[in-house]
């Protein structure tokens, strides 16, 4: 063996950026410490957030529907800031960099949120269990550290999941195997990091204290931390490639000053570099691709594009900088398809919630009572059900019937969770109806919680979970494969940007409907009291919504064109 063939064909460094010995890191060797951060990360986030509807009601004495949307608008973002940390990684400091970067920030945050529900002064005070008042002072700072873990969370988010399909090189047929079914298990981890959340830590808010509730993910979180350093040695570490928004404004620029100017029908004619490496540091060059015909004007030289013996990036660009834009537009439509799945997800940490304030929560003859928000223990049961057999046994049986290496395509396993997601909100919806049936027929409007069993809740959250397996995973990897190499971060990030938007959506949705449904005195869908609401109204309206998703998402899919790469990575 050439001592070539040591290294890793794809220019990854290690952590000092030396070139890394293929034998000694990457693939599975490396897999369980980025495995092993994400599902303490979870904990960590998914521990602080799942109940965090029920603390800004009860101890920030917030309204049910500003509650609500304080929550989705700080999830939203939490899916906005990826965008910040993408930038930086693929621009400047590389995957690994950020993602200590924004891993300290994140400790920060949660620190001092945990001190806001500890220290007196900072905690607000109460009188009794859930009679909290807090001043405006405790109140700015709980939402001073809930946006730095937003910050610190967004920040580390998209590269994680990209770094990890780092440690599978793209040119290796058996690595390229093991990443698809990476994306499988970094999924699945992450739902076991949600199941410890949703069980054991939103009891100890409910039964122990915030105080606790918020300091255990915190520990979660710098043990997330260990985790992740731990692993140094054995990591690959892609190059970054320079500023990705550069490249697409000098594609868009150098496009529009030779609007004028004809593209050649010989597509060989178009400037690329003669090498066998990309212009782009840490990517492969592009095949030309014929849609989209005006942006190649950025391509075709002319006389201008040469100054003092040098291309000018501004006039002149090569194929593959083309292309990128092209990928990162045709990538735009299956995003925008994922933002009403999102608004279906998020129902889980607000209204699903919310209707569960209202049902009988005690299980057994001692009475033990069940927080609300741990009924989404379910919908992540539902994850680590699902996963395995995916993996294990849709993968392989559909992989004989279509002869494709991952069974089905991404795009088609995204399409199954969008038509599967719609009957989670047909099951909220008709739970609803049945509970208010109940409420009108033994008059028990002014009742707080009424004799129907909160496990009637468990369908929805269920089918959300088999929903989440097809479309999340399907999608977080069909935007990592179909990213441009050296803007893999960015369009990772892109990827979550949807469910931020969803978060904002379903905001917006609430208030619309308030607006509209509270005139003339009428208590609206979703009242404090949900006895006197309508919001299987609101249910109703998401299912009908994601129906017609479904039916945008399968024309996006049949037009979509796939990438097409040359050569290695160097």
């Amino acid at each position: 063996m050439a001592e070539d063939d040591l290294y890793t064909k794809d220019g990854t460094v290690d952590f000092r950026g030396n070139p890394a010995k293929r034998s000694e890191t990457g693939t599975w060797k490396a897999c369980p410490y980025i495995l092993g951060n994400e599902c303490s990360e979870r904990l960590a986030y998914y521990g602080m957030s799942s109940n965090l509807v029920v603390y800004f009601k009860k101890h920030l004495n917030q309204h049910s529907t500003t509650a609500s949307n304080n929550v989705t608008n700080w999830g939203g973002t939490c899916y906005i800031t990826p965008l910040i940390g993408a930038f930086l990684a693929d621009a400047y400091l590389g995957r690994y960099y950020t993602i200590a970067l924004f891993s300290i920030i994140y400790v920060i945050g949660m620190t001092l949120l945990t001190l806001s529900a500890s220290i007196p002064g900072l905690r607000p005070a109460c009188h009794g269990k859930d009679d909290c008042h807090a001043t405006t002072m405790q109140s700015v700072v709980c939402f001073i550290a809930l946006y730095l873990i937003a910050l610190g969370t967004g920040g580390i988010k998209p590269c994680v999941s990209s770094f990890g399909a780092d440690q599978f090189e793209d040119t290796d047929e058996v690595e390229k195997k093991h990443k698809s079914s990476f994306f499988n298990w970094f999924y699945f981890s992450i739902n076991v990091g949600a199941l410890v959340a949703a069980s054991v830590l939103v009891w100890v808010q409910m039964n122990v204290g915030w105080n606790w509730g918020f300091g255990i993910p915190t520990v979660a979180m710098a043990i997330a931390v260990v985790f992740f350093f731990s692993g140094t040695r054995l990591y690959r570490n892609q190059k970054p490639g320079g500023s990705p928004l550069t490249r697409i404004c000098q594609v868009l620029v150098a496009s529009f000053r030779k609007y004028h100017v004809n593209v050649p029908a010989n597509e060989e004619s178009l400037y690329e570099t003669g090498d066998a490496d990309s212009a782009i540091k840490g990517s492969r060059k592009l095949e030309h691709t014929k849609d989209f015909r005006f942006l190649d004007k950025a391509a075709v030289q002319t006389e201008s594009d040469i100054v003092k013996g040098l291309v000018d990036p501004w006039r002149l660009c090569t194929v593959t900088q083309v292309e990128e834009l092209k990928a990162i537009i045709r990538l735009l439509p299956v995003w925008a398809t994922g933002i009403i799945f999102a608004t279906v997800y998020g129902q889980m940490g607000t209204l699903f919630v919310l209707q569960g304030l209202t049902m009988y929560t005690k299980m057994g003859n001692r009475g033990f009572e069940i927080p609300e928000a741990s009924l989404s223990i379910f919908d992540t049961l539902s994850v680590l059900f699902w996963v395995p057999v995916y993996d294990r046994l849709i993968v392989p049986a559909a992989r004989k019937l279509t002869g494709h290496k991952n069974g089905i395509t991404q795009l088609q396993r995204m399409g199954i969770g969008l038509f599967i997601s719609i009957f989670s909100m047909l099951s909220a919806g008709i739970l609803e109806v049945i509970r208010l049936s109940y409420v009108r027929r033994h008059n028990l409007y002014e009742l707080d919680k009424i004799d129907i069993s909160i496990f009637w809740q468990v369908p929805q959250y269920f089918i959300i979970g088999c929903a989440e397996v097809f479309f999340f995973i399907g999608q977080l990897e069909f935007f990592y494969e179909q990213a441009p190499d050296a803007m893999r971060s960015l369009c990772s990030a892109l990827q979550l940007t949807t469910v931020a938007l969803g978060s904002y959506l379903s905001t917006l949705l609430v208030t619309i409907v308030t607006k509209i449904s509270t005139r003339h005195g009428k208590p609206g869908w979703i009242p404090d009291n949900l006895n006197h609401g309508h919001l299987h109204y609101f249910y109703w309206l998401l299912a009908g919504l994601s129906v017609l998703n479904l039916g945008v998402f399968m024309l996006v899919a049949k037009w979509y064109t796939y990438k097409k790469p040359l050569g290695t990575l160097r």
